[in-house]
């Protein structure tokens, strides 16, 4: 986040000024350290008491017995969907701070000269593959689906994203739509090995119609393609036939070994009222967790000139429907191989569909035991 220092000292100071008798001590550590850093820490006997961390890592700490449960009546500030999609076992271990949820982000010339609407769904894409391209030379789409979990959230909005349904008939419809695509040169071939930064300079050169990415891209094609910039518009998020939204969440968690629990537990709210959770949003390009803070007219309302306005209210609309929301599991980066070698091996048609989806499901349920 840029310039962030001066408002989380703001906040500690208002803080502090209400509480005299706590006083925080914020110490920021680099995101690669993070887990390693945080798990050392949590162990110890003098662990911090507040943490800031995603809620993959907090689940593994929660299951590990290592952090204080949250009284369920402590949180009704909070997005009802954000504050499910945090429980473990039922229970609350965590609250969140700010959230993330990608949008559409499309070149209205191409589309204008395709003839069609904006796609909604990953199917309405395939559909409409064909006639984007024959029309106007450019491809509809570059899904990056084998960078990290790119497929399995894909296959979470079909309802498919469970080793025991991998092999499934709904399953193999999604791989056999991709599939579709690429063998009739309707995705690039660079869609078995790209990432979503490179996806992004395809974009703004002209070349494909529309990317799935955050709010906060708009910023780097303005900077670096002007021209596509000018005929860049937006759109909520694609989605599949469950019609929910991904999105990514931070969240602070309270160790069970923290000495001040309570002064940890009434600073992360003061951290996430209305007030201070509406100040953050307007220094950065992150969504609100704050019920309160998410009905204000900075993300209800937005003049339709300005194009990053659009974005973070459709952007922050996505989190009235994020359920079911698509979780990690143990063993997450070697599912995350299973899945992005059965993705290349289905485009480049090394078996069929179902031959290399019954492999995956076995490899994967082989983690799981």
């Amino acid at each position: 986040m840029n310039d962030f220092a001066p408002y989380i000292n703001g906040v500690i100071d208002e803080f502090e000024k209400e509480n005299p008798e706590i006083k925080i001590k914020w110490v920021d550590v680099p995101f690669s350290e993070g887990e390693k850093r945080t798990l050392a820490s949590i162990l110890s006997d003098t662990p911090p008491d507040l943490v800031n961390l995603n809620p993959d890592f907090s689940a593994t700490l929660a299951h590990k017995g290592a952090l204080y449960e949250i009284s369920q009546e402590k949180t009704s500030q909070f997005n009802k969907e954000i504050l499910n999609s945090l429980k473990y076992n039922g229970k609350i271990f965590s609250i969140p701070w700010y959230a993330t949820s990608a949008i559409t982000i499309y070149n209205k010339e191409i589309l204008n000269a395709s003839g069609i609407p904006i796609p909604q769904t990953y199917s309405q894409i395939a559909q409409g593959a064909k006639i984007v391209k024959s029309r106007t030379a450019a491809y509809i789409f570059l899904p990056n689906i084998t960078e990290n979990d790119t497929m399995l959230k894909i296959l979470n909005k079909y309802g498919a994203s469970s080793s025991s349904l991998l092999n499934s008939e709904k399953s193999a419809d999604v791989f056999d739509m991709f599939k579709y695509m690429y063998s009739n040169n309707l995705i690039p071939k660079e869609t078995v090995t790209m990432t979503l930064q490179e996806s992004l300079e395809k974009y703004m050169s002209g070349n494909i119609m529309l990317i799935t990415a955050g709010a906060n891209f708009l910023n780097m094609i303005k900077e670096n393609a002007p021209s596509t910039y000018s005929k860049t518009d937006v759109a909520p998020q694609i989605t599949g036939n469950l019609g929910q939204n991904d999105f990514s969440l931070m969240n602070f968690v309270i160790p069970l070994r923290a000495r001040h629990k309570q002064e940890a537990l009434k600073f992360a709210l003061f951290l996430t009222n209305e007030k201070n959770q509406l100040e953050l949003a307007k220094l950065t390009n992150v969504l609100a967790v704050n019920e309160k803070t998410l009905q204000d007219g900075f993300y209800t309302q937005y003049d339709p000139s300005d194009l990053m306005a659009k974005a973070r209210v459709i952007s922050a609309k996505q989190l009235t429907k994020i359920q079911p929301a698509y979780k990690t599991q143990k063993g997450q980066k070697e599912i995350n191989n299973i899945i992005n070698s059965a993705v290349q091996e289905i485009l480049l048609e090394k078996a069929s569909t179902q031959e290399i989806l019954d492999k995956a499901a076995k490899d994967w349920k082989n983690i799981e035991e």
